[in-house]
């Protein structure tokens, strides 16, 4: 089946889109995704991380829970601090987490942060949608001794 990004749900509301053989998607965009890490760090340097990280971990708190997207953030050892998807992650150290293929995703968030601050990490991820493994990409950002990032499937 074909997926179309609605704006606003038009096909949706107008009853066309099934007919049309579109299905609407939850996902969010490269775009949304590192809009929302600049604005949780915004919030870090504002309200500092205790307060910033009881926001990511809000589910209700649709500033940092959009569509698919949501914010995680580890410290500078791998150590999850926050997850806007799955609170029993916090307190765990992922370093040694692999993806689909193989790859060892956290840990070149780690690595990247430290050498260049910011960037996209790539990986393969279930879709929380279809339950299929699908390429995703993180945005990441570090702030202080923390690597703050937002991933989104790209479709």
């Amino acid at each position: 089946m074909r997926r179309l990004l609605l704006s606003g749900g038009l096909l949706l509301a107008m009853g066309l889109a099934p007919a049309l053989g579109y299905a609407a998607t939850d996902h969010g965009t490269a775009d949304e995704a590192k809009a929302m890490v600049e604005k949780a760090i915004a919030l870090i340097k504002s309200e500092g991380p205790e307060k910033a990280f009881a926001a990511f971990d809000d589910p209700a708190n649709k500033d940092f829970h959009y569509k698919d997207l949501y914010i995680f953030v580890r410290s500078m050892d791998g150590n999850t601090v926050a997850h806007g998807a799955n609170k029993g992650m916090i307190g765990h150290t992922s370093l040694d987490l692999k993806d689909a293929d193989g790859k060892l995703y956290n840990k070149e968030m780690i690595d990247d942060a430290k050498t260049k601050g910011s960037g996209w990490v790539d990986y393969r991820w279930p879709d929380p949608v279809d339950k299929k493994i699908e390429q995703k990409s993180s945005y990441i950002e570090r702030v202080g001794d923390y690597v703050v990032g937002a991933g989104f499937y790209k479709q």
